[in-house]
């Protein structure tokens, strides 16, 4: 809204405050169809209807909540979500999320998530689409334990992978920088003051879960009346607010055991930063993903900085394609913001596109390569140069190419 309100941006004020104060809200937030076709402890996994005049066909896309994040990270409300992006353009569409983090479930550890869960949902899913491949999408956390799955199982049917906002040297995240000196003390053996707190709540509990989303997006907090003032007019934005602050309110709890790990093993000891994990009696090694990997980063996140984010492209050596592009956006934003329907989701749907069968693409999708263009789904490793990977990410095609992204970076 200009300094001084023209009359249609009053006229358009007055609209949205009226709709606000008379019906609750300007956002739509009616969540988009799905069923539920596989349960389990912590694990629900669900099929989104297809559209009334849309015939789902192709490979299934089945997107992976990250712990604490309730699932409207992806299905934020009609109009800016990625799940009625996919549903209205024919892609079988699949999600999984956890439901409910309770005390009973504090021994609960990452094992559970890379064991259980993500391959489980997998397999019923690919079941569930007729025996296709999947493509696997994981945002934040959710891209993490989908990468570790991966590289843990890979007989599992995995088409390719994206991951979205994904940290794996959390010693490039400015938010953690200022703390790593007090977390590296360890005056009672692994039994300090967040160790005792958070195995005595069994957990991080829900509203601390959201006061640290919060705090990661600190600016934005103290603008938000501002922003808000600014912006009577722009039912989009508007709208963008209450879909935000409705997600900030469901957030979940981590089960004792998993944050222990997060704590411990990612923010203090940056183990991923190798690309190597110990889990139980195995080490992971990220280099034995040997599916296609998209990595995004968000050019404004304060939790996952774009360093942090493209830190796992050297490690994924084993992958027949690796790219990287840079989004406008936060750490939610970058996935679901107002700017992602035009970047995003653009740069995922011709990386779906690109990784699918043949023979069964959805209406409406880009136009792929021939054939005999299209490089063999699986490349041997050592195929992959030092030229191979200062090309990730260019495509000058794409409508938010790697030259926007390479502008964002710096």
């Amino acid at each position: 809204m200009d300094l001084i309100p023209k009359p249609d941006q009053v006229v358009s004020a007055a609209s949205n405050v009226a709709h606000k104060v008379l019906y609750g809200g300007i956002a739509d937030l009616r969540p988009m169809p799905r069923t539920l076709i596989d349960d389990g402890e912590l694990r629900e996994v669900y099929h989104y209807r297809p559209a009334a005049t849309t015939k789902q066909v192709g490979d299934p896309v089945l997107l992976v909540t990250p712990l604490a994040a309730p699932s409207t990270c992806y299905d934020l409300r009609r109009g800016c979500s990625l799940v009625q992006h996919f549903v209205t353009g024919g892609r079988p569409t699949y999600l999984v999320e956890y439901g409910e983090v309770s005390f009973r479930n504090r021994n609960l550890g990452l094992e559970h998530w890379v064991d259980e869960v993500v391959p489980s949902a997998i397999r019923e899913t690919s079941a569930h689409a007729g025996g296709r491949p999947v493509h696997v999408v994981g945002w934040s956390l959710g891209g993490i334990f989908t990468m570790l799955t991966a590289a843990d199982s890979p007989d599992l049917p995995i088409a390719s992978i994206t991951v979205l906002g994904s940290p794996v040297d959390t010693s490039l995240v400015p938010i953690v920088a200022p703390l790593r000196p007090l977390l590296q003390l360890n005056p009672t053996a692994g039994r300090g003051a967040v160790t005792r707190a958070y195995q005595a709540m069994g957990g991080a509990p829900k509203p601390l879960v959201k006061w640290a989303f919060q705090l990661s997006s600190f600016q934005k907090l103290v603008t938000k009346p501002l922003a808000l003032a600014t912006h009577l007019d722009d039912a989009d934005f508007l709208a963008q607010i209450e879909a935000v602050d409705r997600f900030t309110a469901g957030m979940i709890a981590y089960p004792g055991r998993t944050f222990g790990q997060l704590y411990h093993r990612f923010l203090k000891g940056n183990v991923l930063r190798t690309g190597s994990f110990e889990l139980d009696d195995r080490t992971i090694d990220l280099g034995r993903i040997d599916v296609p990997v998209l990595v995004f980063g968000g050019s404004t996140d304060g939790i996952a900085p774009v360093p942090a984010v493209k830190a796992l492209v050297p490690l994924l050596a084993g992958s027949p394609d690796v790219r990287f592009e840079i989004v406008p956006g936060g750490h939610l934003g970058m996935l679901t913001g107002r700017a992602a329907r035009e970047t995003t989701w653009r740069v995922l749907d011709a990386w779906v596109a690109e990784w699918s069968t043949p023979d069964a693409e959805p209406p409406g999708t880009p136009a792929r390569k021939p054939p005999a263009k299209k490089a063999p789904a699986k490349k041997a490793p050592a195929k992959r140069t030092a030229a191979t990977r200062e090309s990730i990410g260019a495509n000058p095609q794409r409508r938010y190419g790697s030259g926007g992204s390479r502008s964002l970076s710096r």
